[in-house]
């Protein structure tokens, strides 16, 4: 009677420890603060950048690599841009064309084309976002329409969370 005892009771007690380690392993896991990947570097005496940095990809499957930048110049107001770079040989942005951004709820916002007058090259877009990003929804995500090239349609779908990013980007630094 005492072993069967003994054996139900360090059975209680290996389950117990089990339960406890299995709570503080998934808690870890689930309660992971957000963190997102900002950059700051000067690019000159008196001119700070700060960016988000990130790599998406597009109902076809081409990774985007899309970067919201901030470039404060002492005593001038900050700019705001968005550039999307795509796989050379595979998306060609036309200029000067705006960019569409469409919010779930079907609101239509415009950032014009930076690169209007010359590009960096064929794949590269940039669009400032100065005078909307306050205007971006913040629990919503985005879908770019790249004005692409020939019979090319493309969005790029902009997730909720990296929306929020941009808008921290924007208002707190």
């Amino acid at each position: 009677m005492l072993c069967a005892t003994q054996q139900i009771f360090s059975r209680l007690l290996l389950t117990t420890r089990l339960v406890i380690f299995l709570f503080f392993t998934l808690s870890t896991f689930i309660c992971q603060p957000a963190a997102a990947l900002l950059q700051q570097y000067q690019d000159a005496p008196g001119i700070m950048q700060y960016k988000s940095q990130h790599r998406l990809q597009d109902e076809a499957g081409y990774t985007w690599q899309v970067v919201l930048f901030k470039q404060i110049k002492s005593e001038q107001s900050a700019e705001i841009d968005l550039r999307l770079v795509g796989f050379p040989g595979v998306a060609e942005f036309v200029h000067p064309y705006s960019l569409e951004i469409i919010t779930e709820n079907g609101k239509l916002l415009i950032a014009e084309d930076e690169f209007a007058q010359a590009s960096p090259s064929p794949n590269v877009g940039q669009y400032n976002l100065s005078d909307i990003i306050d205007r971006l929804p913040q629990n919503e995500s985005l879908i770019l329409s790249l004005p692409l090239a020939g019979e090319k349609n493309i969005s790029l779908k902009i997730p909720q969370p990296l929306v929020i990013e941009w808008q921290w980007l924007a208002k707190e630094i």
